[in-house]
C-alpha cells in the first residue's frame, strides 16, 4: 500500500481544507482535537508514499474531507485521518485512545483490516476482512461511513496501481462495497463507486460509452429544453413552486440496462430523466397530477416510495410518461428533505447507542438491519458463509407484501413465502408447514409479487427442510435454515458417535456403563476436542475412530489388537447422521454394511452395491450393520425397471398392481427405446424386501411385461 521514501523535513500537506469544511458545523474545541489527530497521523505516515508519489497523508486527509461534507462528528473525522495508523505504522490502538478516546479507538479498530492474520486463502482473508468490518459497524454504524469514504478516495486514484490490483479492486467495489452504499441510502456514492468500479474493471467499454455519450449530448440539449420548458409551464398553472432538473444518465446505469434487457445504447439513450423537487408531500402528489394531464403515463409504471418507503430510507414518487416525439420520460418527485436522504442516506443522521424510542424509521430499517448481521454471524461463524450471505442481502431491488393484518413488509424481489415467515420471525419460519398468497394455498417455493397479501401456516412439530436452502434468497432465512440443520445434525452425530462408542467398547469386552466421568476428563487433558459432546460429535461425523477414543479411555494403546465389534442396528429414520445410500437404497431384508464418511456421518449401503467397491480396501471405514427387527410400518424407496409391449393402457394395468400390493408410486419414467417394448423407470415404496417380492410378483402377472429389474446403482 505504502512504500519507504526520505523523511520531509518540513510540513507539506496541512489540515486546512479540513479544518475549512469543519468549521462550518463543529465547535472550536473539536477543530482543535482535529489538528492534533491531523499531526499525530501526518508524524506516523512520515517518509511514506503513496504508489502516486504523493505523500501518504494527503489520502487519510481526502478521506475526512469526505466525511466532513457528509457532517459525520469530529469522532469519526479523527478515526479518518488516523484509519491507516495502526495497520501501516508502528502506531497502537493505546497510543490513540490515550489522547482521543475509547471512541475514536473502536472506530480505528473496526476499520483498520487484518493484514496481520495469517488465512488459507485470499477468499478467506478477504471474507474475515468484510466480516470484522460488519460486525464493528453493526455496533456503531460510522465505522461503514469512513470505510466507504475510504474506498472513495482509493477509487478516485485507482489508476497509479497495477492493471490486475485495478481489476481486483474494481471487483470487490461493484460486488460489496457499491451495495452497502445503495443499502444505507448513500445514492450519490453509490452511483460514484459503480461509476469508478465499470471505469477500472472495463475501461474499453467505459471509452467507448464516454465518446457515445458525450457525441450524443449535442444532439439532446435541444429536446431536454423543450421538455424542461414544457413541465416548468404545467408546474405553474397548477400553482407548484418546484425546482426542476434534467437527470445525465450515469454511465454504469447506461451499460448495466444494455446489459440486463439486450438494449441498444441509442434505445437507452433515448430515455430522457427529470427530477422535480417540490416544498412538501402534498406538493408531490400536485405535481405528479399536473404531469400526467400533460403526458400520457404508461401503465404499471408508476411507483410511489412516499407512501411506501425503501428499505433504505428513500422516498420519491416515480412515473414514465410518453413524451414529445413518443420518446420516454421518466420523472422522480421528491421533497428537498427527501432528496438530502436520497444523497446521503443514513449518514444524514447516522446512530449512536441510543433507545430505539428515539430513532425515526430510517435509523430503525437500519439499526435492524445490522443487527440482523449479528444474528446471521453468531449463527454461521465461517467468515465465508458469513460474506455469502450479505451478498445474498445486498439487493438492489424490492417486493412489497401484506401481512394478514395489513402491515406492509418490504423483501427482496424473487423472495419467497419461507423468506416471508423468517423475516416475521425466526420460529414462525421454523414451524412453517404451508403458506396462503391472496387467501389461496401455494407452494412455499413461490415467489412474491407487489401487493400479495401473504399467510404463513404453522405446527408445532414442524421443522425446516433442507429443500428450502433451494429457493429461499434472504440472508436471515438462508442462516436460520442452515443453522438450525447444522444444530440437528450435531444433535444426531453425538447420538450416532455414542451407539459407535458403545459398540467399540464392548468389542473390548468393556460395559459402556462402566466409562466414568474420570475416565473422560482424563482422556480430554491430552486432547484437541473440549468436551464429551465434542469427541461424540467427531465419531458421528467419521472424524475420528472409534475405536481409538475407546482405547484412550481405557488408557490403552492404539496398537492393541483390533477386536471384533458388535453391529449397530438401522431404524431407517435416524437423520442426517445416519442416512440411507441413495445409489444403492438398501431396505430392511438386503444384506447392509455401513461407510463411515467424513464429514458426513454414516452411510447404509447394500453390501453389493458397485459404489462402494473402491472402500473395501480402508477396513477402519467399515461399521457391521443389521436392521432392527421391528421397523413398525416404515416406508422405504426402491427403484424398479420394467420393459413391458408397447399397448395402449398398459401403465395403468402396471400401477393398479403396485396399488394392489400395497405399495405407494412416488415417481416415474418412461422411455420408448423401439416401437415394440417400452422401458418403464418405477420408484415405488416397500415396508422391506418380502414386501417388494409381492409387488414384483403382481406385476409378473401382467401379460405385457416381459422383464422387472431392480435398480441399485
Amino acid at each position: 500500500m505504502s512504500s519507504p521514501a526520505p523523511a520531509q523535513t518540513s510540513p507539506t500537506v496541512t489540515a486546512a481544507p479540513l479544518i475549512e469544511i469543519a468549521q462550518g458545523y463543529l465547535r472550536p474545541g473539536d477543530l482543535e482535537q482535529l489538528e492534533q489527530a491531523f499531526q499525530m497521523a501526518f508524524a506516523a505516515h512520515a517518509g511514506q508514499l503513496r504508489k502516486s508519489g504523493e505523500p501518504y497523508i494527503t489520502h487519510p486527509l481526502s478521506v475526512a474531507c469526505i466525511l466532513a461534507e457528509w457532517h459525520l462528528d469530529a469522532q469519526a473525522l479523527m478515526a479518518a485521518l488516523l484509519h491507516d495508523t495502526v495497520e501501516d505504522t508502528h502506531t497502537t490502538i493505546r497510543d490513540i485512545v490515550q489522547p482521543f478516546g475509547k471512541a475514536v479507538g473502536d472506530l480505528v479498530e473496526g476499520v483498520s483490516k487484518l493484514d496481520r492474520l495469517e488465512f488459507q486463502t485470499e477468499q478467506q482473508a478477504q471474507a474475515e476482512n468484510f466480516r470484522k468490518m460488519l460486525l464493528a459497524m453493526a455496533r456503531d454504524v460510522r465505522v461503514i461511513l469512513i470505510k466507504l469514504a475510504d474506498r472513495l478516495h482509493n477509487m478516485r486514484t485507482l489508476e497509479s496501481m497495477e492493471i490486475t490490483k485495478q481489476r481486483r479492486i474494481a471487483r470487490e467495489t461493484l460486488d460489496i462495497y457499491g451495495p452497502i452504499a445503495n443499502r444505507l441510502g448513500l445514492h450519490s456514492v453509490y452511483q460514484e463507486l459503480q461509476d469508478q468500479g465499470f471505469r477500472h474493471l472495463f475501461p474499453n467499454r467505459y471509452q467507448v460509452l464516454t465518446k457515445a455519450v458525450r457525441a450524443a449530448r449535442g444532439n439532446r440539449r435541444e429536446v431536454v429544453g423543450k421538455i424542461l420548458a414544457t413541465i416548468n409551464q404545467k408546474l405553474d398553472t397548477f400553482g407548484v413552486e418546484a425546482q426542476v432538473t434534467g437527470r445525465e444518465k450515469h454511465l454504469s446505469s447506461i451499460y448495466q440496462k444494455m446489459q440486463e434487457k439486450s438494449l441498444s445504447f441509442s434505445e437507452v439513450l433515448d430515455i430522457y430523466g427529470f427530477r422535480i423537487l417540490v416544498k412538501d408531500v402534498a406538493a408531490c402528489y400536485l405535481a405528479l397530477g399536473a404531469l400526467h394531464t400533460l403526458y400520457k403515463p404508461i401503465p404499471g409504471k408508476f411507483k410511489d416510495y412516499i407512501a411506501i418507503p425503501k428499505a433504505n430510507g428513500y422516498q420519491s414518487l416515480h412515473t414514465i410518461l410518453i413524451g414529445p416525439y413518443g420518446t420516454p420520460v421518466e420523472i422522480q418527485i421528491r421533497t428537498h428533505d427527501m432528496h438530502r436522504i436520497a444523497e446521503t442516506g443514513v449518514a444524514s443522521h447516522w446512530l449512536y447507542k441510543s433507545s430505539d424510542a428515539s430513532l425515526n424509521d430510517v435509523q430503525q430499517n437500519t439499526h435492524q438491519w445490522l443487527q440482523s448481521l449479528l444474528e446471521i454471524q453468531t449463527e454461521t461463524g465461517d467468515a465465508v458463509e458469513f460474506l455469502e450471505h450479505l451478498k445474498v442481502d445486498l439487493f438492489p431491488d424490492e417486493v412489497y407484501v401484506f401481512t394478514p393484518k395489513g402491515n406492509i413488509k418490504s423483501l427482496p424481489k424473487g423472495s419467497t413465502p419461507v423468506d416471508f415467515a423468517y423475516y416475521v420471525h425466526t420460529d414462525i419460519g421454523n414451524r412453517c408447514v404451508a403458506a396462503k398468497i391472496n387467501n389461496q394455498l401455494v407452494p412455499l417455493r413461490t415467489m412474491l409479487s407487489n401487493g400479495d397479501q401473504v399467510e404463513i401456516v404453522t405446527a408445532e412439530d414442524a421443522a425446516p427442510n433442507p429443500a428450502w436452502l433451494n429457493y429461499a434468497v434472504t440472508a436471515k432465512a438462508r442462516s436460520k435454515i442452515r443453522h438450525y440443520l447444522r444444530t440437528l445434525r450435531r444433535d444426531e452425530s453425538v447420538t450416532l458417535g455414542k451407539r459407535l462408542l458403545d459398540q467399540a467398547l464392548r468389542a473390548l469386552n468393556v460395559n459402556p456403563d462402566d466409562i466414568r466421568a474420570d475416565h473422560w476428563n482424563h482422556f480430554l487433558k491430552g486432547d484437541r476436542s473440549k468436551s464429551k459432546e465434542e469427541v461424540l460429535t467427531e465419531i458421528g461425523l467419521g472424524r475420528r475412530l472409534n475405536i481409538v477414543v475407546a482405547r484412550g479411555l481405557l488408557s490403552r494403546t492404539e496398537s492393541a489388537p483390533r477386536a471384533s465389534q458388535g453391529p449397530i442396528f438401522i431404524r431407517g429414520s435416524e437423520g442426517i447422521a445416519v442416512q440411507l445410500a441413495h445409489c444403492c437404497r438398501p431396505i430392511p431384508g438386503d444384506p447392509i454394511i455401513g461407510l463411515i464418511k467424513k464429514g458426513q456421518g454414516l452411510l447404509v449401503h447394500t453390501q453389493d452395491c458397485r459404489a462402494i467397491r473402491q472402500f473395501r480396501s480402508d477396513p477402519d471405514k467399515w461399521v457391521d450393520v443389521e436392521w432392527e427387527s421391528n421397523q413398525s410400518g416404515k416406508l422405504f424407496d426402491v427403484g424398479i425397471k420394467l420393459m413391458v409391449v408397447n399397448r395402449r393402457g398398459v401403465l395403468a394395468a402396471v400401477a393398479l398392481a403396485i396399488a394392489n400390493a400395497q405399495s405407494n408410486i412416488d415417481s416415474v419414467t418412461v422411455t420408448k427405446p423401439d416401437g415394440t417394448y417400452t422401458e418403464i423407470h418405477f420408484t415405488v415404496q416397500v415396508r422391506d424386501r418380502s414386501h417388494l417380492a409381492t409387488v414384483q410378483h403382481h406385476l409378473r402377472e401382467i401379460p405385457e411385461v416381459v422383464r422387472i429389474t431392480r435398480i441399485q446403482s
